[in-house]
């Protein structure tokens, strides 16, 4: 009986794959499966500019399909898939080199934290128009004064009927020059303890108010940005969890945004792999790479890849059993920062001079990229809590050393 049943199960996951692979062919367009240009980023929205129509094409395919936001439930617009067949459903993805459909912090952040935290009415209002790329959010969490300590945040709300009125300023709100809504977190009650007197609440990008100035990086890029409010109306009603214990909401948020920095560099699509690119920079002598401490320090970051890989779905397995992340989400945040940084030195270290230019024609196009992604990279162990503060985390959460 035992044996019977893992064969069904063999056969439903076969079917499934072919399904998925058919369908695949036939509505990943052909631009979709090519690398990604920085400039042709997907998550949608209602300031969303397709440069690449294509892009737009796919997103609604997969939106409707529920490929998007695969292991939601089907009511939000998911597709009710469980762990081993959205795993199918990766590696078919992956297969074709297809690009992601959609991005962003809808699906990452707010989304599993309304799943958990938000009413029906949230769920239903919110959630559908994630999933099909109607809605590109923004994070409302740091302060000029209150980053690493968030808690200080002092971004007040103060209760008018059925609404609040909020004044204050956020800073690094990624894509908030885009974006349609924030989730943010206010100060309802500025007599409490630091961690209490905070909630947790949606609103619209677009209120009276809502200022927003772009912060320019070492990049050349500006993803980040300074947020201000004044005097902006937010209803009651877009309130998640409860109000002046939203510190519950945040923290659950921050760990599954840890979590989704935690697999930064793991993207659904190929690319060179550092050994071809290897080749083509260190050489080849013999059969092997010429430089022997290059070969070993590749060797050593696919093993640590392919061990952290395996820890992930460990944890993924774990939160579809509706166990969700916890601490030991700043471990997978601490230590794939780490890895996405590693990778990229070890791209520079092969590249020499050509891996740090700036513009010109003497460094191709993959090599200007590289330079910038280097030094991208070098936000991660900022963002979303520094490392010091995941160190910290897993030191009395995790490993419950004293204070």
């Amino acid at each position: 009986m035992v044996t019977r049943d893992i064969i069904d199960a063999g056969n439903t996951m076969t079917d499934f794959r072919t399904e998925v692979r058919a369908w695949l062919e036939a509505n990943c367009p052909p631009s979709m499966r090519t690398p990604m240009p920085a400039d042709e980023h997907p998550g949608g929205g209602k300031n969303a500019i397709w440069k690449n129509p294509e892009s737009k094409l796919w997103l609604d395919r997969m939106a409707e399909r529920g490929y998007t936001v695969p292991t939601w439930p089907k009511e939000y617009g998911g597709a009710g898939l469980d762990a081993a067949h959205n795993r199918i459903l990766q590696q078919e993805l992956r297969n074709i080199n297809a690009r992601p459909a959609h991005l962003g912090m809808g699906i990452s952040m707010i989304g599993p934290a309304l799943l958990e935290f938000g009413t029906a009415e949230q769920k239903a209002e919110h959630l559908p128009k994630i999933a099909r790329g109607d809605i590109w959010w923004c994070q409302g969490y740091s302060e000029p004064n209150a980053g690493s300590d968030l808690a200080s945040l002092r971004t007040s709300a103060v209760s008018d009927g059925d609404e609040y009125i909020i004044n204050g300023q956020k800073v690094w709100t990624s894509g908030a020059d885009h974006a349609d809504w924030i989730f943010c977190l206010v100060r309802t009650d500025p007599d409490a303890p630091k961690h209490d007197g905070i909630t947790f609440i949606l609103f619209n990008m677009t209120d009276p108010g809502v200022t927003v100035k772009p912060i320019l990086l070492i990049s050349g890029l500006s993803p980040f940005c300074e947020t201000f409010f004044d005097n902006v109306r937010a209803q009651k009603k877009n309130v998640i969890g409860e109000v002046n214990k939203g510190w519950t909401v945040a923290k659950r948020l921050l760990q599954y945004e840890r979590t989704s920095i935690g697999s930064i560099g793991r993207s659904s699509q190929k690319s060179a792999s550092i050994e071809e690119l290897a080749k083509q920079y260190v050489g080849v002598v013999d059969g092997k790479l010429a430089d022997t401490s290059v070969r070993n320090d590749i060797l050593a970051h696919r093993m640590n890849d392919a061990s952290y890989a395996l820890t992930m779905r460990r944890n993924a397995e774990q939160m579809k059993a509706g166990i969700a992340p916890g601490a030991i989400s700043s471990m997978f945040k601490y230590y794939g920062t780490e890895q996405n940084k590693k990778r990229f030195e070890l791209l520079l270290d092969m590249m020499g001079t050509q891996g740090v230019g700036w513009t010109g024609e003497s460094f191709a196009g993959d090599e200007i990229d590289t330079t910038r992604g280097w030094l991208r990279s070098k936000a991660n162990s900022i963002e979303g809590g520094t490392s010091e503060v995941q160190l910290n985390i897993l030191a009395k959460r995790v490993l419950e050393l004293p204070e």
